[in-house]
């Protein structure tokens, strides 16, 4: 996804954001059409275009082939020539074509709303009429049985592409980094060697995935913060970080070993 202004909070959308939608549109060589990027669809469909005529694409997938903003792309652009009620599959070979990149509006304002359940999967009951009946019960009983497992996550204002969330009665602040791998160890090295590492004075640093080329650092912080609570800390912690990563002195001794802890702290979840 790299070159999208929005490439962090896609790569959240598919790796670690259960239930979230942001709205985009083609470009006019494409049709102009709009649609709804979604975390996850029912059945873990590619694209799905619901009977009220609401295209979603699938970020979360069960397969994939090494390109996935080519999978993505070629779901779009068969979806939005599919009647309604039809969904497309994830593929390992979506074929030769466009990527995100090509046939996005960037013009196009991409906000990322998160949700409590997957209401966002159905129509107005209405829409599905009898033809697409047995369709809406199907989904509807999804919708039930994957909302109970949903985490509750939030969108952090304070940092670009933050997220916060509950997981099994813990609390973890996720934020997306676009800037080079190399910049960001070395910036958290830096912080950490000072015991500044610490979310604002809030957290503890637990480690960082690394998805789509992209760093994501993970910090704990209390149990029961609130995401308006992790706000302030977050400010002052976005300032520190950002003063490590502009600076150009090589690392001390001390700091070349904290960044190996860094480091060694890591799990890549997306190729």
């Amino acid at each position: 996804f790299a070159g999208l202004a929005y490439e962090a909070d896609l790569v959240c959308m598919r790796e670690l954001i259960p239930a979230a939608t942001a709205t985009a549109r083609l470009t006019a060589e494409y049709g102009s059409h709009e649609f709804t990027f979604a975390s996850v669809l029912p059945g873990a469909w590619q694209a799905y275009r619901r009977p009220d005529g609401t295209v979603l694409i699938g970020l979360q997938v069960p397969v994939a082939s090494p390109d996935p903003s080519r999978d993505i792309a070629a779901g779009i652009l068969k979806v939005v020539d599919l009647p309604a009620g039809a969904y497309v599959e994830a593929t390992t070979s979506p074929g030769e074509g466009p990527r995100l990149q090509d046939i996005l509006d960037t013009t196009v304002e991409f906000t990322v709303t998160l949700w409590e359940n997957f209401d966002f999967w159905l129509a107005p009951e209405d829409a599905y009429g009898d033809k697409h009946a047995t369709q809406y019960k199907e989904i509807a009983q999804a919708v039930e049985t994957a909302s109970e497992h949903v985490s509750p996550t939030e969108k952090l204002v304070s940092a670009r592409s933050a997220y916060w969330t509950e997981i099994g009665g813990r609390t973890y602040v996720r934020w997306a980094m676009t800037d080079n791998e190399d910049r960001v160890m070395d910036a958290l090295a830096r912080l950490h060697a000072a015991g500044e590492n610490t979310f604002g004075g809030a957290g503890k640093y637990l480690g960082c995935f690394r998805a789509y080329g992209i760093v994501i650092p993970v910090w704990e912080l209390p149990a029961g913060t609130q995401p308006d609570e992790a706000e302030d800390p977050l400010a002052t912690f976005t300032q520190a970080f950002h003063r490590a990563l502009e600076a150009t002195t090589p690392l001390t001794a001390e700091e070349r070993v904290a960044r190996s802890g860094v480091v060694s702290r890591q799990l890549t979840i997306g190729s």
